[in-house]
């Protein structure tokens, strides 16, 4: 009984142990292995397909040689083209009316101030008198010299007689030119108690107040004559050559609006203190006030340059930089790689690249702040060179 067991037993290892050969067998054999390898095969290529998924879907661009613009950029101040200061001509009067104040738009001969004219009235009715009581003198020694000229052959009168009235009539006459020229005199100084515009213009300032006793020459307007308005921009000795008459030149003002204005004259000598010379430039009336201070940029000729979309640049950590290309493959899938550049000028939708740059490359348009290097992104479209 006990050896039918133990032979029972015996087979069934015989079996397992033909079973484990067997399957041993199986898993060596050569068809099997290739067929394994292409199971693995297909699980990798199913498994890059899936690294390989793209982060973004992206426009292509390509660098632009373009002919650049060169800018010369300047700082100055807005100034009056030419300032009148307007003063009194006459002393010891005092201010009797003010017609105009800052900001008044005057023309040429416009009364500005009254002065009070009582004295000088008086003086000029005082002279009237003079001259007349001169006329009268005058008159009288003509007639006695005309009356000694008429009797000097006939030994009436003695030559020295005649003489005396003679030298009357000169001495009157000169008398009586005398008091008419002192006449004018207070006639100018009657027109002068009116205070006038010496030019057209605009008054910028004021000093003159109601009841003031005005001096000769003390300031009572400033005038901006014609309301014309220049900007004077600094630049050195070497950008002077630069700067010809008739350059336009484009200013920017507060708020981000610009001027066209016209280079007038630039200075012939420099400042010994800043080594700066003086830009003139004309610029239309109201479009600025006196004093403000602002930028001015001049067009002195064109360079070559190499040029992308400003969206194509994404800016990092204080640095510049762009995304490249790798050649697609044939899903339309592309590696990017980025690169650290550095920027120009800008103009328009473009900015400037500067260093050594492959032309030929492909950078991606837009989107880059979305970009890490080596993402995987999808080229849906290619811009055209410049664009």
């Amino acid at each position: 009984m006990m050896a039918k067991k133990l032979t029972t037993k015996t087979k069934f290892l015989i079996i397992a142990a033909l079973l484990v050969g067997v399957s041993a067998w199986f898993w060596q054999h050569p068809l099997h292995q290739d067929e394994l390898k292409g199971k693995s095969a297909k699980n990798q290529a199913r498994q890059s397909a899936q690294t390989l998924k793209a982060a973004l879907s992206v426009e292509a661009t390509q660098p632009a040689i373009v002919q650049w613009p060169m800018t010369l950029v300047l700082n100055g101040s807005i100034y009056p083209w030419q300032e009148a200061l307007v003063s009194a001509e006459i002393s010891g009067l005092r201010i009797q009316q003010i017609m105009a104040d800052v900001g008044t738009q005057v023309s040429k001969g416009q009364p500005l101030v009254m002065l009070a004219d009582e004295t000088v009235k008086a003086d000029l009715q005082k002279q009237l008198a003079t001259v007349d009581r001169d006329k009268a003198a005058l008159a009288e020694a003509k007639s006695n010299a005309d009356r000694a000229r008429e009797i000097k052959d006939s030994g009436a009168l003695s030559a020295q007689k005649i003489n005396e009235y003679v030298i009357a009539e000169q001495t009157a006459r000169a008398n009586l030119a005398l008091s008419e020229a002192e006449l004018e005199n207070q006639k100018i100084r009657l027109r002068q108690t009116k205070v006038v515009a010496p030019d057209d213009g605009v008054i910028s300032s004021r000093s003159a107040n109601l009841g003031n006793v005005v001096s000769s020459g003390a300031e009572l307007f400033r005038l901006v004559r014609q309301g014309r308005i220049e900007w004077r921009g600094e630049v050195n000795a070497d950008q002077q050559t630069a700067l010809h008459p008739g350059q336009l030149v484009r200013l920017t003002l507060s708020g981000g609006h610009t001027v066209n204005g016209k280079v007038r004259l630039i200075s012939p000598t420099v400042d010994n203190n800043t080594r700066n010379a003086l830009v003139y430039v004309d610029i239309p009336k109201d479009s600025a006030k006196p004093g403000m201070y602002v930028q001015g940029e001049v067009d002195i000729g064109q360079q070559q340059g190499v040029a992308v979309p400003l969206s194509a640049v994404t800016y990092r950590d204080g640095f510049a930089y762009v995304f490249e290309l790798a050649p697609a493959d044939a899903q339309g899938l592309s590696k990017v790689i980025q690169r650290k550049v550095q920027t120009g000028r800008s103009h328009g939708e473009q900015i400037e690249l500067l260093g050594s740059l492959n032309t030929q490359a492909q950078f991606v348009l837009s989107g880059g702040a979305f970009l890490n290097d080596g993402d995987i992104v999808k080229v849906v479209t290619q811009t055209k060179r410049g664009a």
